[in-house]
């Protein structure tokens, strides 16, 4: 099973109502909620641990975990409200203001609730939830103590409207990173972190530190994977594009799904996986965001709509 660790929260989408006027209307979203729906749909075993509300927008969120075929055991319910999210299509890539306070994403507390069990392969976590207390410091604890045992996959997910302190998520990206087998980060994210570094140098110095791979996203010019032994690369796959939100989520999943398919997500697997193993992993979660882009939100697909 792979379990996605983080914020389930509404997106709100701008689209044009009857009359040509600006509205927004409600979709599920939050990154690890996007990846979680993505490796549920791709027919892998799927846990989504995180906090959810009891509120409308809640429901929402569960049903539809539930129809991705993604088990809620790892999620805590609270009356607390949904986390919300104001997305602009405006710029090259989706800019986001969100809403967030005493929400139950954010005081959630996975301690209280079921332990991370055997049957779970890999835990995925980034976005968000790894900015603001206390939610911050109680994943970082899941990730603590379940490092050494299974994969461990992070995304930094960098959204900058929430990070007041620069310099000290800078640091705790690197601490993150650096104690991962999988780190799958945006070109964009690695600007932001690291102005007028090469990506190749931030990669050997996480690689160097003790991360298994590294793979940077980089929207129209396609995926990089940097291991010990060198590196890999995978073209897009053209698609009309409806909007990019999700796609990257829409791609972890689908690289977690892949390794999963093929018996790669383990620790040695991941941290040993030959070049030829790797394309084809990368090639199949390539795919996988180019459906999700070619819809409107994050709606990633399922098993039957990707190739073999």
């Amino acid at each position: 099973m792979i379990v996605s660790c983080g914020e389930a929260l509404i997106d709100f989408l701008p689209v044009k109502d009857v009359n040509g006027n600006d509205s927004y209307q409600p979709k599920v979203g939050g990154s690890p909620y996007n990846v979680a729906l993505t490796t549920g749909r791709l027919g892998i075993p799927t846990g989504f641990l995180g906090g959810i509300s009891t509120d409308f927008f809640g429901e929402m969120l569960t049903e539809e975990l539930e129809r991705s075929q993604v088990s809620l055991t790892y999620a805590g319910r609270s009356a607390r409200p949904t986390t919300l999210a104001f997305v602009s299509l405006a710029h090259d890539e989706p800019q986001y203001a969100f809403f967030d306070e005493n929400s139950a994403g954010r005081l959630h507390d996975p301690a209280a609730h079921e332990p991370i069990g055997d049957e779970v392969e890999a835990l995925h976590f980034g976005s968000i939830s790894l900015i603001p207390e206390p939610i911050v410091d109680r994943l970082a604890a899941v990730m603590d103590a379940n490092r050494g045992k299974r994969v461990i996959c992070y995304d930094p997910n960098v959204r900058p409207t929430l990070i007041h302190d620069r310099d000290a998520f800078t640091a705790r990206v690197e601490a993150f990173a650096k104690g991962a087998d999988i780190v799958k980060i945006s070109g964009a994210d690695l600007e932001w972190l690291y102005p007028g570094i090469d990506a190749e140098k931030v990669a050997a110095g996480w690689l160097a530190a003790g991360t298994g791979l590294v793979v940077v996203t980089r929207g129209g010019n396609g995926v990089t994977a940097y291991t010990p032994t060198g590196t890999v690369f995978s073209p897009i796959v053209p698609v009309t594009i409806a909007d990019t939100v999700g796609a990257g989520d829409s791609f972890t999943g689908g690289l977690l799904a892949r390794l999963s398919e093929k018996g790669l997500l383990s620790i040695s697997g991941v941290r040993n996986i030959d070049h030829a193993a790797l394309k084809d992993a990368l090639d199949f979660a390539n795919r996988v965001a180019s459906i999700t882009c070619s819809r409107a939100g994050a709606n990633p697909p399922w098993r039957h709509e990707i190739a073999a």
